[in-house]
């Protein structure tokens, strides 16, 4: 096997179905993520346009509108009530995870697209009712897992799929970051379980690994051990300001995943089979740099142009191709759940101490 022209055979857009159009995106959030991130991401996209920002602050939503050159700034109220409906196709929520489903129902019932951010809600239940709703009024539901869109990752799934690790054995991930240096308040949301949901590095962090590893392998996770612990005083409302679990997928392939609020800011996916290795590093925070090994040759591919918003770009387009070709979605919402309810799987099983399945 030439693994050289292996890992280089890959066209970046190899999901573009060649479609044309504009899908108008309400941005549903408008915090740091928003502004930093998905405005910019979207100004260069070739399929979206944002037209209208959602906020709890009227001011604020008009002054960041006016900086982007966005047409409709309207506050949360108003969106419930179907103002400037007229003016998006689809929308964003960027908000805390357990304020996704009400904006979801609310753009299901007006039938726009909805573009979810993960984790998708902060409960199972919650999470259901959301797809439930956009299932009932036939709207798209993308869950926004911008590594699924990123070219190493997808590069790594076709190799995977082409066989070049052989069987896949085991998975290591990490995913880790200094939350209270990143975000110096000790009562964001993220620190809220009425907010955040089961807890705190797992659904923040801890996901990526989980989700990313679903979509290379194409398996889901069939048992569960964790161990998850707090100490900072900060993190005395959740359950994990780090994590570590034991995953066991389809067809025994094995998996060991660590995260954590409250460190160096790290990522890793590692997938070794019977006869090769694929590493990303780092994985989940741009500039990825993919190692392939196979016997005693090994390829390195890095991409010094990629970034959170060079990913946000890929996933909007992605997005967009399926919702003006009406083709089906990847990571859509029944894919969603399946990590929610992993996610919650792994918070019971440290609470019980036992193996539990999702």
């Amino acid at each position: 096997m030439d693994l050289e022209a292996a890992v280089e055979n890959y066209a970046e857009r190899d999901w573009r179905t060649g479609v044309e159009g504009t899908v108008r995106f309400a941005l549903v959030g408008i915090g740091w993520w928003t502004t930093d991130v998905a405005i910019p991401a979207i100004e260069s996209t070739e399929l979206c346009r944002t037209t209208t920002l959602v906020s709890s602050s009227a001011e604020k939503g008009r002054r960041v509108a006016a900086e982007h050159d966005v047409d409709h700034a309207i506050t949360y109220d108003e969106f419930h009530d179907g103002a400037a409906a007229d003016a998006y196709d689809a929308i964003y929520v960027a908000t805390p995870n357990a304020y996704h489903l009400e904006y979801a129902e609310t753009a299901a019932e007006l039938g726009k697209a909805v573009l979810c951010e993960k984790p998708m809600e902060a409960t199972v239940e919650r999470a259901e009712r959301l797809v439930e709703t956009c299932e009932e009024h036939d709207v798209p539901l993308m869950v926004a897992y911008r590594m699924q869109t990123d070219p190493s990752v997808r590069r790594a799934r076709r190799l995977i799929e082409d066989g070049v690790l052989g069987e896949p054995v085991q998975v290591y991930g990490n995913n880790s970051q200094p939350l209270l240096e990143m975000i110096p308040d000790p009562d964001q949301w993220r620190l809220d379980p009425e907010l955040s949901g089961y807890g705190t590095s797992v659904m923040d962090l801890g996901i990526y690994p989980i989700n990313t590893a679903r979509y290379l392998l194409d398996r889901d996770p069939v048992a569960v051990q964790a161990w998850l612990t707090s100490s900072h005083e900060a993190f005395s409302d959740v359950p994990d300001e780090r994590s570590s679990m034991l995953l066991r997928f389809e067809g025994d392939v094995h998996a060991v995943s660590t995260s954590s609020q409250r460190a160096q800011r790290d990522s890793q996916l590692k997938v070794t089979g019977t006869e090769g290795q694929i590493d990303l590093r780092p994985a989940f925070g741009g500039q990825c740099t993919l190692t392939v090994t196979r016997g005693d040759v090994t390829v390195e591919l890095s991409d010094e142009s990629m970034d959170a918003e060079r990913e946000m770009e890929l996933e909007f387009d992605y997005f967009a191709d399926r919702v003006l070709g009406g083709d089906p979605i990847g990571p859509d919402g029944r894919h969603g759940l399946t990590d929610m309810r992993v996610i919650e799987a792994i918070h019971e099983a440290d609470r019980t101490g036992g193996v539990v399945e999702p």
